[in-house]
């Protein structure tokens, strides 16, 4: 039986991530547009995280046998911002599992316009003179020179996060076949 796969954004890059981890198995895979629950700039990793748990959660509610919520957002750190994104995946068995991902530091001039209360995607499309700049490489391609894409980035926290949940079904499945002995 295939499973449905939602993924708690329409976001090309995100959708490229799941699908590239996913996209071999036995899934139905569906972006949502969905409600993240955090600012629309998150300006921490908590923030992030709940925005990306939210987005997971959310998309149980549109059919998702399991959903894939993924959140980008910056953190301040005492040598400046940050780059940050994380990662949740749940299913209907309420199991609820996070991952994070690589962080980058910021150049000044973004971070600047960030704590003045701009949104990285819009700051992102001004700066390189381009739209939707988060549906492709991201700040993560365009500050790495692209050596590492938005959805690359992406991917490797939905690895984490689909590597966690094998486990966690395989022990479950273990713990209830010793309990059914």
């Amino acid at each position: 039986m295939t499973m449905i796969l939602g993924i708690g954004s329409t976001n090309k890059a995100k959708v490229k991530a799941v699908s590239a981890v996913f996209g071999n198995e036995d899934y139905d895979i569906h972006g949502f547009e969905v409600e993240s629950g955090v600012s629309v700039q998150p300006f921490s990793d908590e923030e992030t995280k709940e925005g990306a748990k939210y987005r997971a959660a959310a998309v149980l509610n549109e059919g998702a046998d399991a959903g894939i919520g993924l959140e980008g957002g910056v953190m301040e750190m005492q040598d400046g911002l940050y780059l940050c994104n994380w990662g949740a995946l749940t299913d209907s068995s309420g199991r609820m599992i996070t991952a994070a991902g690589a962080k980058i530091k910021l150049p000044a001039e973004i971070a600047e316009k960030l704590q003045t209360g701009g949104e990285l995607k819009t700051i992102m499309n001004d700066y390189t003179n381009r739209h939707n700049i988060n549906h492709h490489e991201g700040a993560v391609g365009i500050f790495t020179d692209g050596m590492i894409s938005r959805a690359e980035m992406f991917e490797h926290t939905v690895r984490l996060l689909y590597g966690q949940w094998c486990f966690d079904r395989r022990s479950h499945q273990l713990s209830e076949n010793q309990q059914n002995k």
